[in-house]
């Protein structure tokens, strides 16, 4: 058994070019299969001990098991198949500049994958930052291709220094864009508002920070629409950020009742409504004691107001709704009354010789 096992590996071996081809396909094939299989295993156990998604996991290190298997393939080639001095030296510079790209490769994705876990923020989904993402894979390949150039013998010196002074040209005629991009990159490294996080502009566009690219930064609007806003004037205006320094806020529901109300009791009934709505209305902060504040004795109304505290800034209308609903409801039944403005309008008789007067 062990003869017939020898005689084939000779065979194989000292065996023409098409044997060699078919040999190595068919290894290449097995090899890959068998390297991705355990190469994703190892990512799903990764995942499951680490905070890290999956899905980021499979997206950052796509591709890589394939290259793997092909180095592995042409190394074998030249170590172990009786290869002719020409086909052998192609096969070696092969196997070199495969080295480079796929060390390029997997630095740029994980730079990227870095960037998508540290500055992303979504439930579930991987998070957009593309404007690092692309600065750095261009860093990255730039460093790559020069590399693998300087590898083959290419005297890399003089093209940085080309590079250096049309680098220098490009930034006197590109300082809008140079702005915008590290704007970008300022407010996402300063962490100060990060993707996911819901903003709102002091020029009144507000919403979902979708994505920072390198020149624009993309608001997602409760309408399902896209605010667009060049990176240099979002960094530059007056931004609320609803999801920092924590996601959880209070609001304010102002309410007005008749002078003839009793205040206690308006206040007991209006507080066991918003305990109510927040246990059992998706949004609400269960745990929270909704208050009452009086603010004011205004013309026709005692008014004030109702505090609550959701989970998201976006959860408030769905708690509005409700509580206003429901304490209609209750007012109603308890015998409050929420009062129409009104005026008093004093008429006075005037005789006629004060109507003469006035005439």
């Amino acid at each position: 058994m062990l003869g017939i096992f020898t005689d084939i590996g000779n065979k194989i071996i000292h065996g023409g070019f098409k044997t060699h081809l078919v040999v190595y396909l068919i290894s290449l094939v097995l090899g890959i299969s068998i390297i991705q299989m355990v190469f994703y295993k190892v990512l799903k156990i990764v995942a499951k001990k680490t905070n890290v998604s999956y899905s980021l996991l499979q997206q950052t290190f796509k591709g890589i098991p394939t290259l793997l298997g092909i180095l592995i393939g042409i190394y074998a080639v030249t170590q172990i198949l009786a290869i002719p001095p020409r086909p052998l030296l192609f096969f070696q510079r092969l196997l070199h500049a495969l080295v480079i790209l796929s060390l390029t490769l997997l630095v740029a994705r994980l730079a990227s994958g870095y960037f998508k876990q540290k500055f992303g923020k979504t439930s579930g989904a991987v998070a957009s930052t593309s404007i690092l993402e692309t600065t750095m894979d261009l860093a990255v390949y730039a460093i790559g291709i020069l590399v693998f150039l300087e590898s083959f013998g290419v005297a890399v010196s003089p093209l940085l220094t080309a590079m250096g002074v049309g680098g220098l040209a490009a930034a006197l005629a590109l300082q809008e864009t140079l702005a915008n991009l590290f704007s970008g990159i300022n407010i996402l490294v300063a962490k100060q508002i990060e993707i996911g996080d819901y903003v709102k502009l002091a020029t009144g566009e507000e919403g979902h920070v979708v994505d920072m690219n390198w020149r624009n930064t993309t608001i997602k609007t409760g309408t399902e629409n896209m605010v667009i806003i060049p990176n240099q004037k979002f960094a530059s205006s007056t931004i609320t950020n609803y999801a920092q320094p924590f996601a959880e806020c209070s609001i304010a529901i102002p309410i007005t009742v008749s002078y003839e109300s009793d205040l206690d009791h308006v206040e007991e009934v209006t507080v066991a409504v918003a305990k109510e709505i927040l246990q059992e209305t998706a949004g609400g902060v269960k745990s929270f004691e909704p208050f009452v504040r009086y603010s004011s004795f205004a013309e026709s109304s005692i008014d004030f107001n109702v505090i609550l505290r959701v989970m998201t800034v976006t959860d408030q209308y769905l708690i509005r709704h409700e509580f206003i609903k429901r304490l209609h409801v209750r007012y109603k039944k308890e015998g409050i009354v929420i009062p129409f403005p009104t005026r008093a309008v004093k008429l006075e008789q005037v005789t006629p010789l004060e109507e003469s007067r006035l005439r």
